[in-house]
């Protein structure tokens, strides 16, 4: 097992990309830019958690991290776009929301216990 498996953070962040990229997938009348800068973001929050995770100095870890929470914020600002072109539900906004505010603080936590 990697290390980056082991944290509570990958797993939030495992779930909500499952069920983020099934919305996006089953949805064709979302427009291909809004699908594709989605799914972008949301890989960008897995992947460079792990990269992050597997780098040797406090300040790799710090930049890696930044960037996965940064990716969480284009998630939501897409999110939101999406709603207010009603092509998504209220609850399931919610749930979107919700877990990415979680990960977004989990990351942050994360960040500062890298710092100096």
């Amino acid at each position: 097992m990697f290390d980056f498996e082991k944290l509570d953070v990958y797993q939030v962040i495992k779930v909500n990309n499952t069920k983020v990229l099934k919305f996006v997938f089953s949805h064709p009348t979302l427009d291909i830019y809004i699908k594709d800068q989605w799914k972008r973001a949301n890989l960008s929050i897995v992947l460079n958690l792990a990269e992050g995770t597997g780098r040797m100095t406090n300040a790799d870890k710090k930049h890696f991290l930044t960037i996965a929470r940064g990716s969480v914020f284009e998630a939501v600002a897409i999110l939101e776009t999406v709603k207010e072109l009603g092509m998504i539900e209220e609850i399931l906004f919610s749930e979107f929301y919700e877990s990415y505010e979680q990960i977004s603080k989990m990351l942050l936590g994360m960040i500062r216990s890298y710092s100096s």
